[in-house]
């Protein structure tokens, strides 16, 4: 919640949803790790065909596809929903390792994984134009604040709510959800829905229910 920004988005169209457009991407599947249009995700890149997938971006288009695998193992079948981050800042090490910066631009389905000879992953993607400049109702931007506040207070996070209440509604919920330590399979559903109303209101649902403790002690989670 902390220390959000948002970085400007690249241009995504009209305010109704667009008609999808078919693409290859060579794909990032990290488990856990989620990016949303108009954030920004660093990464560090030591894996061999992680750093040939970041030098075939760099030489390429510089865009890659963040996706999480339904499971922590190799070659495991991916989610169908990721978010194509185009590097911005990088940074080369001497051993050939990256640190980047992956601005998000735009959610994409999996319509299927190509086979390929490159170590890294590809599938054939649709792009998914969500719809712009979306905004909350009153009621349920107070209504999603009461309930963070409410869950940083439980655990224990220190919160700029001045610096908060400043962000507009799209920066607010798709931060949060980018970062709030949520199971895997909590922050995939969050990356789903289908537009901000939707993800505002199971995030609340999610902190409500991530909060609650079996036992007293251990932290309830969607798996």
């Amino acid at each position: 919640m902390p220390g959000l920004s948002r970085h400007a988005a690249a241009s995504r169209g009209c305010c109704s949803v667009r008609a999808r457009v078919s693409t290859k991407l060579s794909i990032f599947p990290l488990p856990g790790a989620i990016l949303f249009p108009g954030l920004q995700l660093p990464l560090h890149i030591f894996e061999p065909r992680y750093r040939e997938l970041v030098g075939h971006a760099l030489a390429k288009d510089r865009l890659i596809g963040m996706i999480q695998p339904q499971r922590s193992r190799e070659g495991a079948p991916l989610y169908e929903i990721g978010c194509v981050g185009r590097i911005g800042d990088v940074e080369a090490l001497e051993d050939g390792r990256y640190n980047i910066v992956l601005d998000g631009e735009a959610r994409f389905r999996v319509i299927r994984e190509l086979e390929v000879k490159t170590p890294f992953r590809q599938v054939e993607a649709e792009i998914i134009e969500d719809p712009e400049n979306q905004y909350l109702s009153s009621v349920e931007r107070a209504g999603f604040e009461f309930e963070a506040r409410r869950f940083a207070d439980a655990q224990g996070y220190s919160v700029d709510w001045d610096s908060v209440s400043r962000l507009d509604d799209e920066t607010l919920i798709n931060g949060v959800a980018q970062i709030i330590p949520f199971d895997a399979a909590s922050k995939q559903a969050l990356l789903e829905a289908p537009d901000l109303a939707n993800r505002c209101e199971l995030m609340i649902q999610l902190m409500q229910f991530f909060a609650l403790r079996d036992d007293g002690d251990e932290i309830v989670t969607l798996q």
